[in-house]
């Protein structure tokens, strides 16, 4: 059998997607191992007992100025700017990416403003923000918002205005205004196309949260990376990049669930 037509199964799939990054972390500890053979006080590649060690003051002592558990108060306060800017740049996706692909005129009237927000680094509206926002929560959740709403509302009003123009027709001569169209016959194919968005989205979500509290922050995970890299300190960096990824697949895995969940017919599956 051609490996094009070799199908893996779930059990596969999870073994054969562990052995990459059992043979990375198997890398790692040589080399790790190898550098502290030359240098024991290397701090370039620390060995995962330093990790641990450095890892069980910040998720178990409290910290003596603010009397919060650090690794803890990082992780809430970072999850809570990501999940407001997620909300928001959600909600825009479907209200206005609807209103695009639906509706002509509008897509003519707005589509090149939201062309053009999108192509602009997102980064380099940090400044202006800042300035603009203050330095507070505010800014930080308006540079996600920024950085992945236009990128949605495009992606559901390119999916919403490519679909079957006879449906459109089917509902207009049924009597449906342009209101129902969008609820009706629109939105329903959209949301699939929602999750989907959002699954991409949450890549550029997390840079662009990192940047933001790496500038001007006082708690979040990317504040702490960008305070404790000035002391070489890779045995808190490295756990916290590595918390940070298996944030990021968890919700990548609860979208795809809740995708298949609820929309089966939009992967090829039945009820």
């Amino acid at each position: 059998m051609r490996w094009v037509n070799r199908q893996v199964g779930r059990g596969g799939r999870v073994l054969l997607g562990a052995v990459p990054i059992l043979l990375l972390l198997l890398v790692y500890i040589v080399m790790a191992a190898s550098r502290h053979a030359v240098n024991p006080a290397d701090k370039i590649l620390p060995l995962p007992g330093s990790m641990a060690e450095s890892m069980s003051a910040l998720l178990f002592v409290p910290d003596q100025l603010t009397g919060q558990l650090v690794f803890w108060a990082d992780t809430l306060a970072s999850l809570q700017r990501l999940g407001i800017g997620l909300g928001i740049s959600t909600l825009m996706a479907l209200v206005v990416g609807l209103a695009l692909g639906v509706l002509p005129p509008v897509r003519a009237t707005f589509g090149p403003l939201v062309t053009g927000i999108a192509v602009i680094p997102p980064i380099a509206l940090l400044p202006i923000l800042f300035i603009a926002l203050g330095l507070g929560e505010t800014s930080k959740v308006a540079l996600i918002v920024i950085g992945i709403a236009p990128v949605m509302i495009r992606d559901i009003a390119a999916h919403v205005s490519a679909l079957p123009r006879e449906q459109v027709i089917k509902a207009l001569t049924l009597g449906a205004n342009s209101w129902q169209v969008m609820i009706r016959v629109a939105l329903p194919q959209a949301m699939p196309r929602l999750l989907h968005a959002i699954r991409l989205a949450l890549g550029p979500a997390w840079v662009f949260l990192i940047s933001a509290e790496a500038i001007a922050s006082d708690v979040g995970l990317g504040y702490r990376i960008f305070l404790v890299r000035r002391y070489l300190s890779m045995d808190v960096i490295l756990p916290y990049v590595a918390w940070i990824a298996l944030l990021a697949i968890a919700m990548d895995m609860a979208l795809t669930f809740l995708s298949h969940r609820l929309f089966p017919w939009a992967h090829g599956e039945s009820h």
